[in-house]
């Protein structure tokens, strides 16, 4: 399992710009697509959302992929 820590410098960042900037995908319309496929869960829970807010302590899992949100 891989898991990566994004350092959230904002309130939020959204589930597919997340998905973008931890190196995921290549684009937010990639990420939409992702998520979209139900492929995606946000602590624990799977998300459909495309532009779900993440917050600082949340944990986004994709596959064997777990992407850690931090504070700055």
């Amino acid at each position: 399992m891989q898991e990566l820590d994004f350092e959230l410098d904002r309130d939020y960042v959204e589930l597919n710009q997340l998905l973008k900037l931890s190196g995921i995908c290549d684009s937010g319309g990639a990420g939409k697509a992702i998520v979209a496929s139900g492929a995606v869960s946000v602590d624990g829970q799977l998300e459909l959302r495309k532009t779900c807010k993440i917050h600082a302590g949340q944990t986004v899992q994709l596959d064997d992929i777990v992407i850690r949100v931090i504070a700055v």
